[in-house]
């Protein structure tokens, strides 16, 4: 039964992933793309979890790889925020 739960998230990530690759294909914000990303990462994860022959979310590996994705978001975030130079948009009127 524990592995079906985790197939159901993982196929739940990866439609997340979609989602947010249908955004970046209509924006072509890296926003999305980032986010695409990153739960495309935490489904591979997930995935290895339940193919596994000891499923244990207690493995530094887990962690390490939850930590790259939530970094990827983190990332997007932050890069989203920081103010582009040399933008036009950005320099205001003329």
């Amino acid at each position: 039964m524990n592995e079906v739960l985790i197939g159901a998230i993982a196929m739940g990530m990866v439609a997340a992933g979609l989602f947010f690759l249908r955004f970046w294909r209509r924006t072509h914000d890296r926003l999305f793309l980032y986010f695409a990303a990153s739960f495309w990462l935490e489904a591979m994860n997930r995935l290895y979890l339940g193919l596994s022959d000891s499923p244990s979310e207690g493995e530094p590996l887990h962690y390490a790889v939850r930590l790259v994705a939530y970094g990827l978001i983190l990332v997007a975030i932050a890069e989203k925020n920081t103010p582009r130079t040399g933008s036009t948009r950005d320099r205001g009127p003329a």
